[in-house]
């Protein structure tokens, strides 16, 4: 295979940014395999548009297409494949009620397909960006606590680790543009008070210290053109694409620049005036945030969400990072179960014996590895709804998986694993169940076959003890022999999976014996 041209364009709140690079051939699948080519970038008000008014307006339309058409013109001068051509939007975007009409308007005038990422997914590509630029030149990072933040214009992107393994991630409604609106909306044009920014992120601390004592946050990562900046002129090069900025030098920076208007940024710091006007409330945010936490640096990778669109191509589905990547969105999963108070040994068991019963039978079910992460995250978070009420609690289980974020999983599947929580016990699904029958037809197939197997999972462990460690799974005709070996007491897990097991045999047509 030749090496190829790949193109990612971002919309995003303050501008359209351009970046083309050489998919290189030859090597084997790795987050490097690839070189940037050309990068361009244009300031447009979308932000501005969007948070005043909830759309975008004609001018601001009409200037996202005039900057669309420039680019497609230098990407022809690239020879780009159209197909190699990604172009994404971000908040500003997703939450402008005229947005389906943009995005046909783009289609038809410049044949671009744009996509709409969400904040789960920008987690999840910024991830994979800061990894890239830190190497193993941040060796901290897999030891201590660590905090990610990407302030953007119409949202801040958070995510927590725990000696590298994700703890949490957030889509905060908090950006630049949107806090400067509040501020002049509150305390008069051309001025600025901090007890405002400080009004604006106590909601959010509160919720990041629930998930994580931010004050053991020893590794403070920011991307973003304003952390970019402020390390242009505070920082210096830990390798080519990261900087970092003692802590004392970003503070000096912020006290520095806080009083500057928007032409001063436009002099001093050789920045856009679009991009002026959310610039100090950029650094100030950071700098509060950095106050929330114990560390000493700032560590800024001069990276996005492009390289991490780019680091996801080069990956493709069936790397060694994609394995990494899982074994972060279950590490979110058990967090979110320790902040319920579950009972994390029974939770992990379940999810082990689910995944012998996966394994065993996957010509059965027919579902892939993906779905095999589903399957354990669902598992994980079974009981979760015990903190509520132990009666009834796979319902309030499905309201907390619902109602929560956890990192690297989009809404839709979000909805498959809360599903399969309510139906991990009591009755199957019938058309009065909205949650259930709101799915799409193969989606609630997926619910059935993994409920089905959660369920018996469930039961080789009605006694909360973990006694059934070593299981092997026979498919036989007409059943599914579970053979258990060591000498137990299986009187509980025989008439539970008595219960349970119906469900699994309605589905999959197989009775489940255990021995």
């Amino acid at each position: 295979m030749e090496n190829r041209l790949v193109a990612i364009i971002e919309i995003g709140s303050t501008g359209i940014r351009l970046l083309v690079a050489q998919m290189q051939s030859g090597k084997s699948r790795q987050r490097d395999n690839w070189k940037p080519m050309d990068s361009a970038g244009r300031p447009v008000a979308l932000g501005r548009d969007v948070f005043n008014s909830g759309e975008l307006s004609r001018e601001t339309l009409l200037d996202c297409l005039s900057v669309l058409q420039n680019f497609k013109e230098l990407l022809e001068s690239w020879d780009i494949a159209a197909g190699d051509v990604h172009v994404i939007a971000t908040s500003a975007l997703r939450v402008a009620r005229n947005r389906d009409i943009f995005i046909d308007r783009i289609r038809q005038e410049t044949g671009f397909s744009l996509s709409l990422v969400d904040g789960v997914e920008e987690n999840r590509l910024l991830y994979l960006a800061v990894r890239f630029a830190l190497k193993q030149d941040l060796p901290l990072f897999w030891r201590a606590n660590s905090m990610i933040l990407d302030i953007g214009g119409g949202s801040t992107e958070v995510m927590l680790l725990r000696r590298g393994q994700m703890v949490a991630a957030h889509s905060i409604k908090l950006g630049t543009i949107i806090v400067d609106q509040r501020i002049r909306h509150r305390a008069g044009p051309g001025l600025f008070n901090e007890t405002h920014l400080k009004e604006a992120i106590r909601d959010t601390t509160h919720t990041l210290n629930a998930d994580m004592d931010l004050s053991y946050v020893r590794i403070f990562v920011v991307a973003g053109s304003d952390a970019r900046l402020a390390a242009d002129h505070a920082g210096k090069e830990l390798n080519e694409r990261c900087r970092v900025i003692a802590r004392d030098d970003f503070t000096a920076f912020a006290e520095k620049i806080k009083n500057y208007n928007a032409e001063e940024c436009v002099q001093k710091l050789g920045i856009s005036y679009l991009e002026a006007e959310g610039f100090i409330p950029g650094i100030l945010l950071i700098k509060l945030f950095l106050e929330q936490t114990g560390a000493v640096q700032v560590v800024v990778p001069l990276v996005s969400i492009r390289e991490g669109y780019l680091i996801d191509l080069a990956l493709g589905v069936d790397s060694e990072q994609q394995e990494e990547f899982y074994s972060q969105i279950v590490a979110s999963a058990v967090n979110l179960g320790r902040k319920f108070h579950f009972d994390e040994a029974h939770a992990r068991h379940v999810a082990a014996l689910c995944m012998t019963l996966f394994d065993a039978l996957v010509k059965e079910h027919g579902m892939d590895r993906h779905q095999r992460m589903m399957l354990e995250t669902a598992a994980i978070l079974h009981d979760i709804g015990a903190f509520i009420k132990s009666s009834g609690h796979n319902r309030h289980g499905q309201y907390i998986v619902s109602n929560s974020e956890i990192f690297g999983l989009p809404r839709d599947e979000l909805d498959i694993i809360a599903n399969v929580i309510h139906y991990h016990r009591g009755r199957m699904p019938t058309q009065a169940d909205i949650e259930y029958i709101s799915l799409e037809r193969e989606e609630r197939i997926i619910v059935l076959k993994m409920a089905s197997i959660l369920r018996v999972a469930d039961a080789l462990d009605r006694g909360h003890s973990q006694q059934l460690k070593k299981l092997s799974v026979e498919r036989r005709e007409e059943t599914v022999a579970l053979h258990a070996k060591g000498a137990y007491d299986i009187s509980q897990e025989l008439v539970a999976l008595e219960e349970k097991a119906d469900y699994f045999q309605a589905v999959f047509g197989y009775k489940v014996v255990l021995s």
